[in-house]
């Protein structure tokens, strides 16, 4: 009992954790399905109903749709939403099986004469779309769709006939790349990480890294921002740093970037959660529901590499 006509201080909350700020956050803001992969990275919950969440988003081409990739609404089958489909199949280590062959299928059957994907199907025109996604008939081959596919389909040791077409755009395109952008760049890297000639990969990841520094495609010193520019149409202070880039220790990109560097560039992210538990969206907003369900990828994402790296988030 606090003596008469004193004031009782309540007693000061134990701080909370990373993961479990994320973790409340997450409750409050996310879809099913990133409700039960954050449960699956971080509270050692089973991979089915990840996979069960994640059949709400696929449509009967093999494909997936629904706003998997919240920058692209409505129910059509899209490239991105099907790669973003993949990285959850691969991150809870299902992906294999008839459900890759029907999606193998699908990336067939939307492919670009020279065998590689577009960014943007036309089929997606008439649903809202990011203004700063363009849809046109005939699109390109593009290296942003097709290589984080063709590297992890390649990672899972999927074979398909697309895949070998696919894999030699790839190859084309990155050898190619001389002035970029960073998500191109992180494109390539998601190819070369797991491409079978590992030689020839690791060569290329070296041009790419020697790329990356001379441009400043990547934020060595978060304390000095300004030092940086931002690619021509990204959002004001849409950096790009060097976990962006190798987002584990295993990646090729990690040689680009000094120890220091690196661990720089890890507390910048590790500072970057917000109050309600989040970390931001750096890229344009341009309509509430995208934001907000983008939020919890952007922090699920950023949890996992805070772990890989072997930063504390329990």
């Amino acid at each position: 009992m606090a003596a008469s006509g004193a004031t009782e201080v309540p007693p000061t909350p134990p701080p909370h954790s990373p993961v479990t700020r994320a973790e409340r956050f997450a409750r409050l803001t996310a879809r099913v399905l990133e409700q039960h992969r954050f449960a699956h990275h971080f509270r050692g919950a089973a991979a089915d109903p990840v996979e069960t969440a994640l059949d709400a988003y696929r449509n009967e081409d093999g494909g997936y749709g629904h706003a998997l990739e919240p920058d692209l609404r409505g129910p059509v089958s899209q490239p991105l939403h099907t790669a973003h489909a993949l990285r959850v199949l691969d991150a809870v280590g299902r992906c294999a099986g008839q459900r890759v062959e029907r999606i193998c299928r699908y990336l067939t059957s939307v492919s670009t004469a020279d065998g590689a994907l577009p960014a943007i199907h036309p089929s997606q025109r008439g649903y809202p779309t990011a203004p700063f996604v363009t849809v046109v008939d005939d699109p390109p081959s593009d290296l942003l769709a097709t290589g984080p596919v063709v590297g992890l389909l390649h990672r899972n040791e999927v074979w398909h006939a697309w895949l070998f077409r696919a894999t030699d755009f790839c190859w084309q395109a990155v050898e190619c790349l001389e002035t970029s952008h960073p998500y191109e760049i992180e494109a390539a890297v998601a190819f070369l990480d797991a491409a079978p000639d590992r030689r020839r990969a690791e060569a290329a990841a070296d041009r790419l890294g020697r790329l990356v520094r001379e441009h400043r495609l990547a934020v060595l010193d978060p304390g000095d921002l300004d030092a940086y520019p931002v690619s021509p149409g990204y959002a004001p202070g849409e950096h790009h740093f060097p976990y962006d880039y190798a987002r584990t220790p295993r990646s090729l990109a990690r040689a680009w970037f000094t120890d220091e560097e690196m661990a720089r560039s890890l507390d910048h992210l590790a500072a970057q959660q917000q109050e309600d538990g989040g970390w931001p969206v750096r890229w344009r907003r341009w309509a509430p529901a995208p934001a907000l369900e983008a939020r919890p990828l952007v922090t699920i994402e950023a949890l996992r590499v805070l772990s890989a790296y072997g930063r504390a988030i329990d």
